[in-house]
Order: C-alpha cells, then structure tokens, then sequence
C-alpha cells in the first residue's frame, strides 16, 4: 500500500501546487519584511513571527499594537491559512482522483482476467478507429489501449469493449494482457519507434502472440518484421494500391464470361494482345453472391503460356482447375484494366468471337441471379 501511496503521489500534476507553493514563498517574504519595518523586529525574530501568524499558531511572544499592526498580523494569518488550504486541497483531491483511477484500473484488469478471445487496439487514432469499428462490427472483444485522457473518454465502453488510458509501451502493461487469451495485438499508433518497443515487448514474454503493426515508413518494414511483427501494414503501400485503382476506374473493364479450362490460354492471349492487364479472377459459385477472387496482375504473354505448358504437365493441378470450372459451371469474371474504352470495345468482341460473353459491368447480385437460374 506504501508504496502504490508513493506511486500516486509522485505522478500528482505539479502545475497548480508550484503555483500554490510560488504564493507561499511571496507571503513570507511580505511576512518577513512587514514584521521588520511595521512590528519593528530583527530579521530572526521577523521570520519567526512570519511562521507562527502565517501557520496560525500565535505563541503571544509578539503582539500588534497599533491598528497597521494588527491589520497587517491580521492579512498575514488569513493569508496563510488561504495559501496551505489551497496547496492541501490540491494533493488531497488529486491524490482521490489517483486512487479513483487506480481502483477503475484494477478492476478492468479482473474484467480482462474473465475476458475471451479478445484483440487489443494500441493507439486510437483514425487508423485504430476503422480497426475498432471493423472487430466491434463482428461483435468481437477489444480492449483499447491510447494515452489521450480525451480519445479514451470518446469510447463507449461495455461488456466486449475495455479502454485503458495508458501508455502501450509502460508498465509493461501491454505484456501482461497480449497472453494465450489474445487472439491478435493490432499497433496502430503512427510513431515507429514505439510501434517497435511494442512489438519487442510483446514478443519477449509472448512468443505465441499474433502481431499486426502499423509501419508510416517503408525503411522500418524490416526493423519491424526483425523484431517479431507478423504481420505489417503501411497506409503508403496500401494507399498507393487504392489510388491507382481509383485512377484507372475509368478504364476498368470486368467481363462476365463462360469458358473451359482448355479455352485460359487463348482467352489471356487476346487479353494481353490488346495491351491490358488481366488484374483478377473471380469465381461465382451458383447463387452465391461473394465470388471467389484470385489475384493475377499480369499482361506478359510468356506468363501464360508458362501456366498453360505447367498445366499440360501437371494432370492433377489441371484436374484441381477442372474441378473448379465444373463447380461454377465454367462461369467467371475477368476484371481487365487497359488503356482505354476504344481498346474495351475491340476487346470485347474479340472475345465475344471465341467464348460466351454474359455481361459486361455485372454486379455480384446479377452474376448471383444468372448462376441460381443455372441450377433451377
């Protein structure tokens, strides 16, 4: 108990005591001299009486005669007791406010105790709000942790929400609670340094821990990787991938079409003859809205004839996309982006010549409604 007293005692704010104890020492100095030139004392007896009048205690050694002498014993007492009930008030209302906040931490730590399967959020700022909004929209458990007294008090806390105004990289706190019940510790804080700290903390004591960090710098990505990330995140790379989607959507094409495996390698072939770049592929399983993506980011011919020859000499890897194409009933989309709608259109009726072409633009729900019709 001694010495979480002393703890809280020493992290008082210092601002409005140094104030206090600043008006204190401006009182005993008007003490001091006002003793000496208006109760006519020595510089010892001075301060002595100083003391006494300011703290109240009133021996009667010296005693105001003339009316300046007791206005001036009588402004000196009042202000002292004004002065020290003020500094006292301010210890003793923060020292409440510590215990408050102690007690408060203590049990969100009992209710993390008694808490499942729960991810931690370091750093709320507007990266860790989409996080939080994202696992809170999944009804999962987070526990958020930033040092901003104002962000924390912005959350709405409950039974599958904890929030700690602490700082992720002291106390050790963030290495007490990333343990066996944690499924992932998600640092979201936009300073590397500390992200690092984080992540070397956690792994120290959590070999085991799932780790998803922020990096602001592509240089840090390895520093964070070396120090035990497993997973990182830089809003530069993703949102360089996101603005040069949003700069070719006037020349993204997607084309809903039915084919056989035997027909890929023709079909990529007069994709890449046209000059554009066949970005993903995406299944549709009958009446399922959310298809089945697979990324590919290519328009080099020789990629496609390497796959189509891989595909010839590997019968079960051939067989695996048979069996694909059979469960979609050979219907998939092809989002292509090229170098604009003249190329589109000459694209589109090549194609249109050579495979069944269902739709251009369709949304996942027309797919959807063409596929279940498929199966009825």
């Amino acid at each position: 108990m001694r010495k979480i007293t002393f703890k809280i005692l020493t992290k008082v704010p210092t601002k409005y005591i140094d104030n206090g104890l600043i008006l204190i020492a401006f009182l005993f100095i008007y003490g001091i001299v006002g003793s000496h030139y208006i109760m006519k004392l020595n510089f010892i007896d001075s301060t002595y009486y100083a003391v006494i009048t300011m703290a109240t205690v009133g021996y009667g050694d010296f005693t105001p005669h003339t009316g300046i002498q007791k206005l001036f014993a009588t402004t000196l007492a009042i202000g002292g007791v004004a002065l020290l009930a003020y500094v006292f008030n301010i210890i003793l209302t923060n020292f409440q406010e510590k215990m408050s906040e102690y007690s408060q931490g203590a049990k969100k730590m009992k209710a993390i105790e008694v808490m499942e399967d729960y991810y931690i959020i370091c750093g709320y700022g507007r990266v860790g709000k989409v996080v939080f909004e994202e696992l809170i929209n999944r009804n999962q458990n987070v526990i958020v942790i930033d040092k901003d007294k104002e962000i924390c008090e912005s959350i709405e806390e409950s039974e599958n929400i904890i929030v700690m105004n602490e700082d992720a990289i002291e106390n050790d706190l963030i290495a007490k609670i990333a343990g066996k019940k944690c499924r992932s510790v998600i640092i979201c804080t936009g300073d590397d340094v500390n992200n690092l700290f984080i992540v070397m903390t956690i792994r120290e004591s959590n070999p085991d821990a799932w780790i998803v960090t922020r990096a602001s710098k592509l240089d840090n990505i390895k520093r964070l990787k070396k120090a035990g990330a497993d997973k990182i995140v830089s809003p530069e790379i993703i949102g360089g991938h996101d603005l040069y989607f949003e700069s070719t959507k006037p020349h993204v094409l997607k084309i809903t079409v039915r084919h056989t495996v035997n027909e890929i390698y023709d079909e990529f072939k007069t994709i890449a003859n046209h000059g554009c770049t066949l970005e993903n592929i995406e299944y549709h399983l009958p009446g399922i809205e959310t298809p089945l993506t697979r990324q590919i980011k290519t328009m080099k011919l020789h990629e496609g004839q390497r796959y189509q020859n891989y595909l010839n000499t590997h019968d079960d890897k051939k067989q695996a996309i048979e069996n694909l194409y059979n469960t979609v009933n050979n219907i998939h989309s092809h989002l292509i982006s090229g170098p604009d709608r003249a190329t589109f259109n000459k694209l589109v009726k090549e194609l249109e010549k050579q495979e069944e072409v269902i739709g251009i633009n369709l949304s996942n729900e027309e797919i959807a409604e063409i596929t279940r019709k498929e199966i009825q």
